[in-house]
């Protein structure tokens, strides 16, 4: 897997300050994806990174988990594939 979850991302950063956030770290990114709030549109403060070198991630990892971006600690794991919510008779939908 080649992507990368990026935590605690300033909610002001965008994809190019991401983009070379991480290739200044010696990296080399193909996509970079910001996750935003479906209702109202603001930015979460977490994306996913894809790498062009799959057998970069571990190192990318390593070394910048951590790291700061505009004084905030990043965490930076592997991204992991969404699972399916099993479903809730409790929860009620609301209209």
């Amino acid at each position: 897997m080649s992507r990368l979850f990026l935590g605690n991302i300033p909610h002001a950063a965008d994809e190019r300050e991401i983009w070379d956030w991480i290739e200044s770290h010696g990296f080399t990114v193909a996509s970079v994806e910001i996750i935003k709030d479906r209702m109202n549109g603001n930015r979460r403060g977490f994306c996913f990174v894809s790498l062009v070198n799959r057998e970069h991630v571990r190192n990318a990892i390593a070394s910048l988990n951590g790291k700061t971006m505009r004084n905030r600690p990043i965490t930076v794991n592997h991204a992991m594939p969404l699972q399916p919510r099993a479903r809730d008779p409790q929860r009620r939908r609301v209209a």
